[in-house]
């Protein structure tokens, strides 16, 4: 039997588990079925043009020989640079509504939103739903570039109702994107907006009215700061249902960020993901989200929260809520499925308590402390453990492995030495570890991950590390017993440059 023989039902299942690029590419002009199977307007309603490394003849047959047959098909369109050079010049696209444009660098997509073009045309009369995901950038081309991207792109659309605005990565900035365009920056069609912004400003800026059908923003804050400008803060958001604000970065400012919720009244859910400092006083605990946050929202029905407190209480005498203290202040006011773990009072300077909704929603599960108990987080992917004071024993990151088992990226902050050290029984798989950080760690938790005796990472593909550390631990790129846990390593980046010595490619055979 040959694939020729199966019918119909069988070749579109077998598709449907396929890119529908590389199908176009390889079955178009074989013959009448495969045409028929793979030019079917439910399979080439939605095509991804990223997910290929797609090779400048793969995207000449495309444009040449099967897009000006299935364009006006289109519904929804994911391009990366590469194929947003080619695919919007060529034909036009009557029913496409959604438009992806990721990984690419801001000034080029400014190129096409420039003049008669077809994206422009796109963007003005057709697109409802619009993804923009741009490159790496600098401040310095987030000064030049974003603003003025991110205005445009509003002034254009007079169809846009779902608009998310991102970047890939960031650098730190205290640059607003709306300081130089805020007249230009609405629009009264826009229902939803997903958007990575520097400074809470930018936050308060889309909910001062200006976006007045707005009901769901999903905003990541780099930091939330002082304010810089002067807003209206005054307005209630009566449409806002759903609010999701993120920002990993820890601030002093949290009682500039809490009377936002007093305008809000009206929402229905409200995801938080925060990293607080406070200076003499306490934790963050239910009482008080109750008392500033959730009373204020009474048509709140999910409220969902991953909230770190850091506590620096140099010269007071603050008496710190145990954890069990802290579960009975969710448990008192009715919100039972709540995480916690709290450092406790001998924790003179420094203290830690995150407090969380169960089952856990988010990726990053950051600032864990030997309080962690551990428990089962399967959406988990990040996690970030810190210990100003106490040392993490084997035991510690048995804990995390257990308690985070598709973890692909780990980040272990603390400079105290292991008191025990003696040589476990049994060693710690992380069998997704990708991503390793011990750029801020003592060197016993550079052998407690790298000396295959104790730790086996079969994924380990980027590792952060002092180079003095890596060069004590391998002992000059010498030692067998951490040589197995670099044998997928491709990226190794240590805070200063060096010259690899002569076993350095055997050591690394990827890098």
């Amino acid at each position: 039997m040959s694939i020729l023989d199966l019918p119909d039902e069988i070749l579109l299942c077998i598709l449907n588990k396929l890119n529908n690029i590389n199908v176009l590419y390889s079955l178009v002009d074989v013959n009448e079925r495969f045409d028929r199977l793979a030019l079917d307007s439910i399979y080439i309603r939605d095509l991804d043009f990223t997910a290929n490394d797609a090779s400048q003849e793969f995207l000449d047959r495309l444009c040449t020989s099967i897009l000006p047959r299935i364009h006006h098909q289109i519904n929804k369109l994911t391009l990366g640079q590469l194929s947003i050079e080619r695919l919007l010049h060529i034909v036009d696209y009557p029913q496409l509504y959604s438009l992806s444009l990721v990984f690419c660098q801001p000034e080029i997509i400014l190129n096409y939103l420039i003049g008669d073009t077809i994206l422009v045309r796109l963007v003005n009369k057709q697109i409802t739903h619009f993804n923009l995901k741009t490159e790496f950038r600098t401040t310095e081309l987030f000064d030049r570039y974003e603003p003025t991207l991110f205005a445009l792109i509003l002034s254009l659309a007079k169809c846009l109702t779902d608009f998310t605005f991102v970047q890939c990565l960031r650098d730190a900035s205290t640059n607003s994107l709306f300081t130089l365009f805020s007249t230009n920056c609405v629009s009264s069609t826009l229902t939803k907006l997903k958007i990575d912004v520097n400074t809470f400003d930018d936050c308060l800026y889309i909910l001062d009215g200006r976006f007045d059908c707005l009901s769901t923003l999903i905003i990541d804050i780099e930091k939330i700061r002082p304010l810089l400008s002067i807003i209206d803060t005054t307005k209630k958001i009566s449409k806002l249902k759903y609010l999701s604000l993120t920002s990993i970065s820890a601030t002093s400012y949290y009682h500039e960020f809490v009377p936002l919720f007093r305008r809000i009244s009206n929402l229905e859910e409200l995801t938080l993901f925060l990293f607080v400092k406070r200076i003499n006083s306490t934790y963050i605990d239910g009482i008080h989200l109750n008392d500033e946050i959730l009373v204020r929202m009474p048509r709140l029905n999910k409220f969902t929260f991953s909230i770190t407190t850091l506590v620096c209480n140099r010269r007071s005498h603050i008496i710190l809520p145990s954890n069990d203290d802290i579960q009975r202040s969710f448990i008192e006011r009715r919100y039972r499925q709540i995480g916690s773990y709290a450092d406790d009072n001998t924790m003179k300077i420094r203290a830690r308590c995150h407090i969380y909704s169960l089952p856990y929603q988010f990726h990053m599960f950051h600032n864990v402390t030997n309080s962690f108990n551990g428990g089962i987080f399967n959406k988990v992917r990040s996690v970030i453990v810190t210990d100003d004071i106490c040392p993490f024993e084997h035991e510690f990151f048995q804990i995390i492995s257990q308690s985070f088992p598709f973890l692909q990226t780990l980040s272990i902050q603390n400079d105290e030495p292991q008191k025990s050290k003696k040589n476990s029984i049994t060693f710690i798989t992380f069998s997704h570890l990708a991503v390793l950080n011990l750029e801020l760690a003592h060197i016993d938790y550079v052998e407690q991950f790298l000396f295959e005796r104790k730790a086996r990472l079969p994924c380990l593909s980027h590792l952060t590390i002092q180079y003095e550390s890596l060069v004590t631990i391998t002992n000059n790129f010498t030692n067998d017993a951490t040589r197995y846990n670099f044998t997928q390593l491709k990226t190794l980046v240590t805070e200063k440059s060096f010259v690899r010595p002569e076993n350095f490619h055997s050591y690394f055979p990827q890098l």
